[in-house]
């Protein structure tokens, strides 16, 4: 009996050693054998979504951000370029007017205002006579009114207002003594406000229907220079030289001789 007790006493030694040994080792769980949206796998894959929405939404706030800066920045280009048109106009009107103050003064004449309203009407039309010496009717006369009505306005810097009044001029007397000169306004006016397209088809209209009409000269020199606008140097200077040769006494071959040396051409 001894023996067998000294055994069993020497194994429930080695199980009282051997048990905290087995206490003190880490439990593993196998995370893949889960199942459910609770497990680890599927947790960051909910988070990860989640972290790219708002990310996206960042950017979107920031292109938002951006395109109302671009807004802001169209605005304040777009009111410099109106101010800048208004500018130029006026600029334009103010040169050409002094130019014509010049050429009615060095002719003997009272000025620009008089120069359009009697001199371009060919004078006799003014007194009550037409161009071709009978007495003026009732419809020239009025069209002289709309007429000296309509220049006014741009003697006055009422410039879209004298576009329409021209516009409606040309429209309503199409073969008036000063529907020549109408035209050639509505070209300064279409030029000076930067429509390029329309005066070249004012000035044009001129030299195409009103050969005879003494605006020819000046839409000349005028369209010249247009064209050098457009882009067309060759033409405009083909229309420069032809007022010269064609107009040699007239202040538009003066001013167009001018601005060639000038541009050294």
């Amino acid at each position: 009996m001894r023996p067998r007790l000294r055994i069993w006493t020497a194994a429930g030694a080695l199980s009282l050693l051997a048990a905290p040994a087995l206490a003190q080792q880490p439990v593993v769980e196998d995370l893949t054998a889960r199942s459910g949206s609770g497990s680890f796998y599927d947790q960051t894959a909910a988070r990860e979504p989640a972290g790219g929405n708002l990310e996206l939404f960042n950017e979107l706030q920031r292109n938002q951000e951006q395109l109302r800066q671009l807004r802001g920045q169209v605005e304040e280009l777009r009111y410099q370029l109106d101010r800048l048109k208004r500018q130029t106009r006026q600029q334009y009107m103010d040169l050409d007017e002094r130019l014509s103050a010049n050429a009615a003064s060095a002719a003997g004449g009272a000025g620009a205002a008089a120069t359009e309203q009697v001199a371009d009407s060919g004078g006799a039309e003014a007194s009550g006579q037409s161009s071709s010496g009978q007495s003026a009717s009732g419809s020239d006369a009025g069209a002289r009114a709309d007429y000296q009505a309509a220049f006014a306005k741009v003697q006055a810097r009422e410039f879209d207002a004298a576009t329409r009044a021209f516009e409606s001029f040309v429209a309503e007397h199409p073969s008036s003594t000063l529907t020549a000169n109408a035209y050639y306004w509505l070209g300064e006016l279409h030029s000076a406000g930067g429509d390029l397209d329309a005066a070249d088809a004012a000035f044009q209209r001129v030299l195409d229907d009103f050969p005879d009409s003494n605006k020819v000269p000046d839409t000349l020199y005028k369209l010249g220079l247009l064209k050098a606008r457009q882009g067309d140097p060759e033409a405009g200077q083909a229309l420069l030289e032809r007022v010269q040769q064609a107009y040699p006494d007239s202040s538009a071959a003066n001013l167009a001789a001018d601005f060639q040396r000038q541009s050294g051409n």
